[in-house]
């Protein structure tokens, strides 16, 4: 099992500034005593001294080229860090501390900033824009990056959001659904996300895909009678349409569950997308017209039934009329007929004797 590396946070060393004064003015100097050394002893003992010998001139010489050649290397050691940025740094393979505090430092020259993740491009804030977007992931300029070329080592600390592509699912019932989410995580442990897994961007990539996955078919995609989607063993009504809130809990939950080793939280989760897989979305359609064509007949007949029912107690309480069983039951029919039909009535009008 691999060690799991500890954090640490480097503090101090916000002195930059003052390295990097004191290096320039070095260098500086270094130039102007080139250029005096180089004129030669005769030329060099008007500034040195008399006693000066034309070793300790060659000396100096040597010297001063030597460092107008490599003075650049000591400013590799300053390192400017933006509120909400971190850099991990390595020396030699081996993890020596986080700086995460905004400001201008100075470290051993020799540190490496250390971020595998910081060449991959998801669909997401805090990545560059205008990319081609390729299984979630984006690719810069339609080709593959070369790592550390002029790609920035930090690491962000802020609140950024996922919006991984559409994936199709199958809810409980085996119906396919288009699902879309969205990811609000931040990176919590520097060490955990550069250490503990190959890329952290990628992997919350696919654990967010992979949990989306594991809820969305523990659901049903409307209300459906008779189905547990909370495991308890007893009916209820959830469902990916009526119950948005709790799925998305759900999922933020299961990320959560997968990418703590990542050193990532996941602030929320939410559902940006939802709806039934185009092969069957006009078969659903015309069941949910279906069933709403059947509650508005149900409640149609309803109608109907009671304004047959007031009419003929209305009729029995004014005695306007005396109606057998058999002359109801066509009453009946024929007041159902006209109420409950699309089209208005054409009545045929009787003008002889009722009986």
């Amino acid at each position: 099992m691999n060690e799991i590396v500890q954090e640490k946070i480097i503090k101090g060393h916000k002195n930059g500034m003052a390295m990097m004064l004191m290096f320039g003015c070095i260098y500086v100097l270094s130039i102007v005593l080139l250029v005096f050394t180089a004129m030669g002893l005769d030329g060099a003992s008007v500034y040195i001294t008399a006693a000066t010998s034309e070793g300790i001139n060659l000396f100096l010489f040597i010297l001063s080229c030597a460092y107008v050649a490599l003075g650049w290397f000591p400013l590799l050691g300053l390192k400017v860090l933006k509120p909400g940025e971190a850099l991990v740094l390595t020396l030699f393979g081996k993890y020596i501390g986080t700086l995460k505090e905004d400001g201008f430092y100075y470290v051993n020259p020799f540190c490496t900033a250390f971020n595998p993740a910081a060449d991959t491009k998801l669909g997401q804030s805090g990545d560059i824009a205008d990319n081609k977007k390729l299984a979630g992931i984006t690719i810069n300029g339609g080709e593959m990056q070369m790592a550390g070329a002029g790609t920035s080592k930090k690491i962000s600390l802020k609140v950024m959001t996922l919006s991984n592509s559409r994936q199709k699912v199958n809810d409980l019932l085996g119906n396919p659904v288009e699902v879309a989410v969205a990811v609000m995580w931040k990176v919590t442990d520097t060490a955990k996300a550069v250490f503990s897994v190959d890329n952290y961007k990628e992997y919350l990539s696919l654990q967010s895909d992979t949990a989306v996955r594991n809820v969305v078919k523990l659901y049903p995609y409307d209300i459906t009678e008779n189905v547990d989607t909370t495991g308890d063993g007893q009916a209820d009504d959830g469902s990916l349409r009526g119950s948005t809130e709790l799925v998305a809990q759900r999922i933020k939950a299961e990320i959560q569950s997968k990418v703590a080793d990542a050193g990532i939280e996941i602030v929320d989760a939410r559902i940006t997308y939802l709806a039934y897989a185009p092969e069957i979305a006009a078969a659903m359609l015309q069941r949910q017209q279906a069933a709403a064509v059947v509650d508005a007949r149900k409640l149609i007949v309803d109608g109907a039934v009671g304004m047959v029912e007031l009419a003929l107690e209305r009729l029995n309480e004014k005695e306007l009329v005396e109606l057998d069983e058999e002359r109801k039951a066509a009453m009946v029919s024929n007041l159902l007929v006209v109420l409950c039909g699309n089209h208005d009535a054409q009545p045929i009008v009787n003008s002889g004797s009722l009986y």
